[in-house]
């Protein structure tokens, strides 16, 4: 049985006419593969591999320093959302919330994923730059707004911020014109979710594991989770690992780029779940060590013999503003409850609770997930 695979996007025609008839095709076609995966592929002839490669690259000497090094960039007292998180943080939160752990449980027990249930934070560390416009008002959440951190050692001063916002804002610039293809897919404005956006605590998120200690077969780098922003971009990785949940299949996949080209993959949040009503799911996932990102780490160690062996995501999370109101719009509400419906009656495993999505401002909303992934007190 072939392994299922993503839908892929193609940004371009958008791009070349956003009113087009090609594009509204391509628009309803993401859409409907975010109601269905909660994931898909794009392909960006703008997304270059080489800045890319820069940018993992010098993710991979930042995270090569000595850990009294980074803690210098550590800033608990804003929740971790500027700066470095380091290894054994951030716990998945998985581990002890009852509707996640019902959702393995209904899962076939070939597609389940690495047993979290200890409870042991991951071992990852990850860089948060903030990359969105700062609010021209006061917000009610300055601690999800905050300046970003440079790092001091000079090999990474002067290249950090060039570099970052060169990669970043290529992610940014897909994932926006993504959101407003969805939009058009599910019969709103272009401009909803880029507006509901505007000045969003984006954040470009190399997350970072090193493979010498956290190598071996089966380890978990990302135990099983969601995102808690509206959507998440990743650029190509140098180590397979990342498995995704279809929605409507409940079958892991082995996310791959093509072998080539211009490509990104998407992922839906919290944040979009909560607007769409659940419509659309925030996806599933996780971030394990498995024979293909052992080979990654053969073929890497006798390539590249000089380089540490780290394994970098390329990471972008695209947030709501924190002082929007979020709320399900009521047309994409409507549709979530016929879907899901539809969805049970041929025996599906969707268990609908409305007051999943009570309204509340984003910034509530982050601050109650950070919580729970032991971020924030």
């Amino acid at each position: 049985m072939s392994m299922p695979t993503l839908p892929v996007i193609d940004l371009d025609v958008f791009r070349a006419n956003p009113s087009s008839p090609s594009a509204l095709v391509e628009s309803k076609k993401a859409a409907e593969a975010l109601i269905a995966y909660g994931a898909l592929l794009v392909h960006d002839s703008r997304v270059s591999e080489d800045d890319n490669s820069t940018f993992l690259d010098m993710i991979e000497d930042y995270f090569a320093q000595p850990q009294e090094i980074l803690q210098e960039d550590e800033r608990p007292e804003l929740s971790y959302q500027v700066g470095v998180t380091l290894e054994n943080t951030e716990k998945p939160k998985c581990a002890v919330h009852e509707p996640c752990l019902d959702v393995i449980a209904r899962l076939d027990p070939a597609e389940r994923p690495l047993d979290i249930t200890a409870h042991n934070p991951d071992p990852k560390c990850r860089f948060f730059w903030r990359m969105g416009e700062m609010p021209p008002y006061d917000t009610e959440f300055p601690g999800l707004n905050a300046p970003n951190v440079v790092p001091k050692a000079a090999h990474l001063r002067d290249r950090w911020a060039s570099t970052m916002e060169k990669w970043g804002s290529s992610m940014k610039n897909a994932v926006e014109e993504l959101a407003e293809m969805c939009a058009i897919g599910l019969g709103l404005p272009r401009e909803t979710f880029r507006e509901a956006g505007k000045y969003g605590p984006h954040l470009l998120a190399p997350t970072a594991s090193d493979l010498v200690k956290y190598g071996s077969k089966d380890t978990i780098l990302a135990g099983f989770h969601t995102d808690l922003n509206f959507l998440t971009i990743h650029g190509r990785s140098r180590y397979p690992g990342l498995n995704i949940w279809a929605r409507n299949t409940g079958k892991r996949i082995a996310v791959k780029f093509p072998p080539t080209g211009r490509y990104l993959l998407v992922q839906a949040g919290k944040q979009l779940e909560h607007l769409s009503g659940g419509l659309i799911k925030a996806g599933f996932h996780e971030v394990v060590v498995n024979d293909a990102t052992i080979e990654a780490i053969k073929r890497r160690s006798s390539e590249h013999p000089d380089r540490p062996l780290i394994r970098i995501s390329s990471t972008f999370f695209w947030h709501l503003s924190s002082d929007f109101d979020l709320a399900p719009i009521p047309s994409l509400d409507e549709l979530a409850r016929k879907t899901n419906a539809d969805e049970i009656t041929v025996g599906g495993v969707i268990v609908e609770d409305r007051s999943l999505y009570p309204p509340m401002k984003v910034g509530q909303q982050v601050q109650n997930e950070l919580k729970h992934i032991a971020l924030m007190a």
